[in-house]
């Protein structure tokens, strides 16, 4: 029992890192009354970028880094895939993103819990991030899970975690561990 309550604290904690990475659905609106994807802009930088409006993907890399609030992403590329306006205006009220790939040491900030990786993949449609790579891992405080391949399903709160014979699956909580739970919400007046 108190392996799944931890889980569902864990899996909260993933799902605020997709809300704050990726923008959401522009009818959506924050506590300002603007647009939820405009709310809290993305900021990133790298030592480099390359678009592509043929293949809708704008590519960042060396020294990538990322930041939304308090969520922060770092890796040595950063790839994103959108839908061209034509695209966009079909699928009105849909993201304009369509996936979010991070390759190379790639690490993630939020909410008191780091995810390190050497592949992350954002699949907006399925609503799923995908960590890969032999040292995948997601630690909050002393608690840690690891495998060869994390997936988080953002919809039903899943976390799938495969091992290989290299990265076998290992997960370690500590009772009196607080890290997977989710700090108190202040009270609104």
């Amino acid at each position: 029992m108190w392996l799944k309550k931890v889980t569902n604290y864990f899996c909260i904690g993933i799902f605020l890192l997709i809300l704050a990475v990726v923008p959401t659905n522009a009818q959506e609106t924050a506590a300002d009354g603007q647009p939820a994807s405009t709310a809290t802009p993305i900021h990133i930088k790298a030592d480099q970028l390359i678009t592509d409006t043929q293949q809708n993907t704008a590519e960042f890399s060396g020294s990538v880094r990322a930041t939304q609030g308090d969520t922060v992403i770092t890796a040595d590329l950063l790839t994103v895939h959108y839908r061209s306006k034509a695209q966009a205006d079909t699928a009105a009220g849909m993201d304009a993103i369509v996936r979010i790939v991070a390759e190379g040491n790639v690490q993630i900030v939020f909410d008191q819990q780091t995810a390190y990786t050497q592949h992350a993949d954002y699949i907006a449609e399925k609503r799923l991030i995908v960590l890969t790579g032999a040292e995948s891992k997601i630690v909050s405080g002393k608690n840690t899970i690891s495998g060869q391949k994390i997936t988080l399903h953002r919809d039903d709160g899943r976390v799938q975690v495969v091992g290989s014979a290299d990265a076998p699956v290992e997960a370690f909580f500590y009772s009196n561990e607080t890290g997977l739970a989710m700090p108190d919400k202040p009270e609104s007046d």
